[in-house]
């Protein structure tokens, strides 16, 4: 499920498995990992540096390069959530 225009993750409605190919905006992508209910995965190329955005929110920044199909989550973003901005 994608909410917002510019998100470069999706969310999946369903448990997803490695290999699996889905079409995100008539673009094949291949599961690069399973991917479990409620899980985010890369739609797009994600660098190293570039915002996570989802739901039309950035949440959080890639600390790697992210390829598309590649799940997203704790080990490849830092999270903005609970940063405090001086």
């Amino acid at each position: 499920m994608i909410l917002g225009k510019n998100d470069n993750v999706a969310i999946a409605v369903a448990d997803l498995n490695e290999g699996e190919k889905l079409y995100v905006e008539n673009t094949e992508i291949i599961l690069k990992n399973s991917i479990k209910f409620g899980h985010k995965f890369a739609i797009k190329l994600i660098r190293k540096g570039e915002s996570v955005v989802k739901y039309g929110e950035i949440i959080g920044v890639a600390n790697v390069d992210i390829v598309a199909g590649e799940l997203v989550h704790v080990q490849n973003i830092d999270s903005l959530k609970g940063v405090r901005h001086v």
